[in-house]
């Protein structure tokens, strides 16, 4: 894309003609200068191209995100208005299709079939939430540990944080634990994006098809069955639909809040002497997390209903929005010291908000807490093994990662 497609009601472009590109390897090892350029540039809403150069709106200020997320009539989550893809200009074989297409899921669609197919899922989301997930995380939390609790020494990145929660979630579906890894790897990088990022579609879309056809013949008391046989009668494409959603957002968001959360301890001794006294709770720590390092920095894509304005840019019919999550939770008309704790304070963006904010929330703070309590209490006198500035983090588009996680500890 170049500067044209912006020439129809779009925001100056600035750098020299440049639109700034939200991919690349300045993106992956800087977003937050990228954030506060544009922010410079545009104000709160900015005008950016994604993955292959694909033109969007990056939504950086905290009350316009909210504006969008609470108004889905003006700012709707169906890709099917989307004026770019609909005039052929996206292709649909697009890694940016895993994240923004429409599927027949509740994260596309709004108002009645998005009430229909969400209450499916929260009601069963509830449903083994209260079902052992804890016990599911320490069973897990401990079968990691044993594979490096003699050697002193692991990266809570590869060793812990990467995997577990995916490891949780195959017994919340009903899937073999053999199957967790493969299945945290391809979750990332559908996320990820790149040249790959359908491949890895594909490799889970064919696991859950085949979950989804063991449980219609044998159910049982998991997420999968209950999707199944739940009374909004989902069909085929929508229970496997849904399970890909959850599956994959609810691991890749949580992996990355668990290494997070596992930094933030580790690299502020105030923090951990605060959880081990009693003086703090571990979700104070992972609220802080939200705030500083939303597992999500970008979220995707919001689709304007009609011409409207939009922190003073002239949103057209058919446009792409994408939301900075990361960005908003440090907007400075929000957050002016963004060095201050902000401790006690959810209203963070985190997990959206509105009507398609976050229904996993409660499993994913249940899979942290655990895991994080069963690795104080095996390791103790775990300390990180480098510096905390030699900590770093590569991002894609939509999200940033903690590379690794070096520890040590007394045998």
């Amino acid at each position: 894309m170049n500067d044209q497609s912006w020439a129809q009601g779009g925001c100056p472009v600035v750098h020299g003609g440049d639109t700034t590109r939200l991919y690349g390897p300045d993106a992956a090892t800087d977003p937050h200068t990228i954030y506060a350029q544009l922010r410079q540039d545009h104000g709160s809403v900015a005008p950016v191209l994604l993955e292959g150069d694909v033109p969007a709106w990056l939504v950086l200020g905290y009350r316009e995100i909210r504006r969008v997320l609470d108004n889905p009539s003006h700012f709707s989550r169906d890709s099917r208005i989307w004026r770019d893809f609909n005039k052929g200009l996206v292709d649909a074989t697009s890694p940016l299709m895993q994240m923004v297409g429409w599927r027949p899921d509740c994260v596309s669609q709004d108002g009645e079939p998005h009430r229909r197919l969400r209450g499916a899922v929260t009601d069963n989301l509830y449903a083994v939430a209260g079902r052992g997930i804890r016990r599911h995380a320490a069973h897990f939390a401990n079968q990691q540990i044993d594979a490096f609790a003699e050697a002193g020494r692991a990266d809570l990145v590869e060793d812990f944080a990467e995997y577990l929660p995916m490891l949780a979630l195959t017994r919340v579906f009903g899937l073999a634990a053999r199957d967790g890894r493969s299945l945290a790897e391809s979750s990332k990088q559908v996320i990820k994006g790149g040249a790959d990022a359908l491949t890895h579609n594909e490799h889970i879309m064919t696991i859950l098809g085949e979950l989804a056809a063991r449980k219609r013949a044998d159910p049982g008391s998991d997420f999968t069955s209950g999707l199944i046989e739940h009374h909004s009668g989902l069909d085929e494409d929508e229970v496997v639909n849904h399970l890909r959603l959850v599956l994959i957002t609810a691991h890749t968001t949580t992996s990355n809040v668990l290494a997070r959360t596992l930094q933030l301890i580790l690299t502020d001794t105030d923090w951990l002497s605060g959880l081990i006294s009693g003086r703090l709770n571990l979700s104070t720590v992972v609220e802080e997390v939200m705030w500083n390092s939303p597992p999500l920095a970008v979220l995707p894509g919001r689709f304007a209903t009609a011409d409207t304005e939009l922190g003073g840019c002239p949103v057209k019919e058919g446009d792409l929005l994408v939301l900075g999550l990361a960005a908003g939770n440090h907007d400075p008309e929000i957050r002016p010291d963004a060095g201050v704790s902000v401790r006690d304070n959810a209203s963070h963006l985190a997990f959206s908000a509105g009507p398609h904010e976050c229904p996993a929330q409660n499993i994913g703070a249940a899979i942290i807490e655990t895991a994080v309590d069963v690795l104080l209490h095996r390791l103790p006198g775990l300390r990180l093994a480098v510096p905390p500035q030699k900590l770093t983090s590569t991002a894609s588009t939509w999200e940033s990662r903690l590379d690794c996680l070096p520890v040590e500890f007394p045998i």
